[in-house]
């Protein structure tokens, strides 16, 4: 007789010795990051970057101070106004600590959860329950009690585990975002600063062509006053001056429109915000793009992309953890008396032990479907971060050849600019000295200033494609 009780209890003590071994192993697939094609080298950079190295994650590096290339002191005070006081990099702050919370969400699981109660009943049962006629009369009575209870999941395949996982890696994601709206902020400041001062110098430009122009008008009142000259002269002069104002005017509120942009990314109204006209003058910067290995390292919205995706393969574990057993073991201790006095007496006391052991069989797809769903979600991310790789490499590309053929356009610009300035002195003497019309002056001098204007357009498109290149390699270059 004792042999038979013993059997049963050897059999329950080796499948719990089971159910411990269990415990922990993963049903989740082993996550490997999806490859991309990368190149030795740029298109546009010279052999010297044709090297190609082992990528080494490096997205924890913070990005460093890039902006300090341009030796710019009122950009680098603006910048660091906008990453104390933008209220988008305040957000996305936010957003982090959202998801360092949830990721303590899901690591609680690992732990037992203990609870305290503490309560009253009272009733009467029914007469028919005891099996007593209906017309019994039953007493009412007052139960007190009083308990302390424990819950834990024996994570037998994982499920914890992958969601502790995923969890992990979306606060990683979050990071990386964060970092990508820190990025664009200091990006879209120095771009904004730039933009600023090309207008500036735009502005500077049409300021010396009012004060010519108003002097050329007295020169042409003199002639006309004097009887040199038609009417038709002076009114071309007057008509030249007005276009001149307009089009300042015109630049002004452009102005005006960027230094609000400005104020808004430093975290101030416009009404606080106030920029000093400070024209734009050449910048020539070098910046070494690195290798195309490199770019899998520093851009953080890759590493946000390859994040989602190991949190969506964490995520197919968690699904596939539901096709097996689970087994939840809880307990409680308390007390438990029909009189409060006596509700802490050593008799009262009342307990409850025991694992359970649980399994759903028949749910009509449902986990099928969430397995599914999450293998979907997975190579989703996949196609994105393959995505997101091509659209960086195509975007430093952009930036490279804007550079390359900016620098080119503005040298042959330059050359524009010298000979428009030197018709235009040519035709004011000629002018004088009655040989061309008015007209010839007229056309000179709208030329001078339509190059003048290019140029200085095109010394604001490599200050902003410079940002732009720093922005799409992932902000500075070095280690810091």
């Amino acid at each position: 007789m004792m042999m038979n009780t013993i059997k049963p209890l050897k059999s329950a003590s080796s499948l719990l010795m089971l159910l411990l071994l269990l415990a922990g192993c993963s049903v989740a697939p082993t996550y490997e990051k999806a490859q991309v094609a990368t190149p030795a080298a740029y298109k546009e950079e010279l052999a010297k970057n044709s090297n190609w190295k082992e990528a080494q994650p490096s997205e924890e590096v913070a990005r460093g101070d890039w902006w300090k290339i341009f030796a710019d002191d009122s950009l680098n005070e603006m910048e660091t106004q906008a990453m104390a006081a933008n209220q988008n990099l305040k957000a996305a702050a936010a957003r982090l600590k959202q998801s360092r919370a949830l990721r303590q969400d899901a690591r609680a699981g690992l732990f037992p959860q203990v609870n305290a109660g503490l309560g009253a009943n009272r009733g009467r049962a029914a007469p028919a329950s005891q099996g007593l006629p209906d017309n019994t009369r039953m007493p009412t009575s007052t139960t007190y009690n009083t308990q302390l209870g424990a819950s834990y999941e024996l994570d037998l395949f994982g499920r914890v585990a992958s969601s502790i996982e995923a969890a992990t890696a979306d606060t990683q994601k979050t990071e990386a975002l964060f970092q990508s709206v820190q990025l664009a902020l200091q990006a879209d400041v120095a771009q904004a600063y730039f933009l600023l001062r090309e207008l500036d110098a735009e502005q500077a430009l049409y300021a010396a062509t009012v004060e010519l122009r108003s002097k050329t008008l007295k020169l042409v009142q003199t002639r006309f006053n004097e009887g040199d000259i038609s009417e038709l002269d002076l009114a071309r002069a007057k008509a030249e001056l007005a276009t001149a104002q307009s089009e300042s005017l015109g630049l002004a509120r452009s102005r005006a429109v960027a230094e609000h942009a400005l104020a808004v990314l430093l975290g101030k109204t416009p009404a606080e915000f106030n920029f000093s006209p400070r024209p734009l003058s050449r910048i020539a910067v070098n910046i070494p793009a690195g290798l195309p290995s490199d770019l899998l390292e520093r851009r953080p919205d890759i590493a946000a992309a390859e994040r989602s995706m190991a949190a969506a393969n964490a995520r197919i574990g968690v699904a596939r953890s539901a096709f097996f057993p689970r087994l939840d073991i809880t307990g409680s201790a308390g007390y438990a008396s029909a009189s409060l006095g006596d509700l802490l007496n050593w008799s009262s006391r009342t307990f409850l032990l025991g694992p359970l052991l649980s399994m759903p069989l028949f749910d009509g797809g449902r986990r099928q479907a969430s397995v599914d769903r999450a293998g979907a979600v997975y190579e989703e991310d996949v196609a994105n971060y393959r995505q997101t790789v091509l659209n960086a490499f195509r975007e430093i590309e952009d930036n490279l050849a804007d550079l390359r053929i900016l620098r080119d356009q503005t040298q042959a610009q330059d050359n524009a600019v010298q000979a428009a300035e030197r018709a235009a002195k040519l035709s004011h003497v000629q002018y004088r000295e009655g040989s061309v019309s008015y007209l010839n002056v007229i056309d000179a001098d709208r030329t001078v200033l339509q190059q003048q204007r290019i140029a200085a357009q095109l010394d604001g498109a490599r200050a902003k494609s410079a940002v732009s290149l720093i922005r799409a390699i992932g902000g500075g270059w070095g280690r810091t």
